[in-house]
């Protein structure tokens, strides 16, 4: 599932607002189940409708105050459900979220573990925005969302900096068995409806390019409306440009993106995605949707394909694939 953020405000106010967690010092736990139905065709080739697991969750958090102005914190949330089969699944038996940190008033935010990244947090919207999201292009960057340290300053009149590295040892279980110690670094800066963000990743990793990613990210809200732009560049790889509108009203949510990618290459091959999404809340802890994409261009999508994965290798039947998909979310 890709974090909407209508999802991820309720989870915060879940998160903040249990009062008998608060009142006694025990830890908040809360989750999700996610279920989808989609159809997935290729123009010319195949098609296929499955019902899946859309990353169901379960998590607890607590923090408490250390001293006057300092508040310690931690957070463990683990998926693997697969709710909608249970003979295929073993249970919760993946970690999405791990991590634990301190605050202040006038240090900001420190925290160590496994969680999303600085650059993906920062600049990395549309692509993260939507539930289902197989055919969102995202940009690309490398630095993982595990062994990081991450920190958030206060802000200073309305700028925001952060930065993260992930420190990868020597270990065998490594990849590459290399010590590497990529990271990222960001600044936000928000005045009135206003937002401006800018970021990198080093990509240091053993991927065979070493280039950094910039990111740069504009948005504008305006009463029920948020307007999002966004561009990704990396060399020898490619840039990435979108668009995107979410428009609120009421219990209502109603969103529509471009994404053009193109690569650098000696083609200057191009891929593009339209998303359009219809999101009602139907009570507090409760949401459907309907999320449709039609994504085309230069890259031909192959036969080996499955609902819920990104396209896969395959023989090439055409430049054209769509996806309607239905969801529900119950989260408490």
């Amino acid at each position: 599932m890709k974090k909407t953020l209508i999802a991820s405000a309720v989870a915060a106010a879940t998160f903040s607002g249990a009062a008998l967690a608060q009142d006694t010092n025990l830890p908040t736990v809360y989750g999700n189940i996610q279920y989808a139905i989609a159809h997935d065709n290729i123009d010319g080739g195949p098609s296929e409708i499955n019902h899946f697991d859309n990353g169901s969750t379960l998590g607890v958090k607590h923090d408490h105050e250390i001293a006057p102005g300092i508040t310690g914190f931690f957070k463990v949330e683990l998926e693997g459900i697969n709710a909608d089969d249970k003979s295929g699944s073993s249970g919760i038996d993946a970690l999405d979220e791990a991590y634990i940190g301190v605050k202040g008033d006038d240090f900001g935010q420190v925290w160590v573990g496994s969680d999303d990244s600085t650059y993906e947090r920062a600049v990395d919207e549309i692509a993260q925005f939507y539930e289902v999201a197989t055919l969102n292009i995202g940009p690309d960057y490398t630095t993982g969302e595990g062994d990081l340290i991450q920190y958030m300053s206060p802000s200073f009149g309305g700028l925001t900096l952060l930065g993260a590295v992930q420190v990868n040892g020597d270990s065998d279980t490594k990849a590459g068995a290399d010590k590497s110690y990529p990271y990222q670094l960001a600044a936000l800066y928000e005045v009135d409806a206003l937002e401006l963000a800018v970021a990198m990743d080093s990509n240091d990793v053993s991927d065979g390019n070493n280039e950094n990613t910039y990111g740069l990210r504009v948005s504008y809200n305006l009463d029920n409306l948020r307007l999002t732009g966004e561009y990704h560049t990396r060399k020898d790889v490619g840039d990435l440009y979108g668009l995107m509108g979410i428009y609120t009203m009421g219990a209502n949510q109603f969103a529509l993106s471009y994404e053009l990618g193109v690569a650098d290459d000696a083609n200057d091959t191009e891929r593009d995605t339209i998303t359009l999404q219809a999101l009602h809340n139907v009570s507090d802890h409760m949401y459907v949707y309907f999320e449709g994409y039609l994504g085309g261009g230069d890259e031909v999508y192959g036969h080996d394909f499955e609902v819920g994965d990104d396209v896969g290798a395959g023989v090439a039947v055409s430049d054209e694939r769509s996806i309607a998909s239905v969801g529900a979310v119950y989260y408490f």
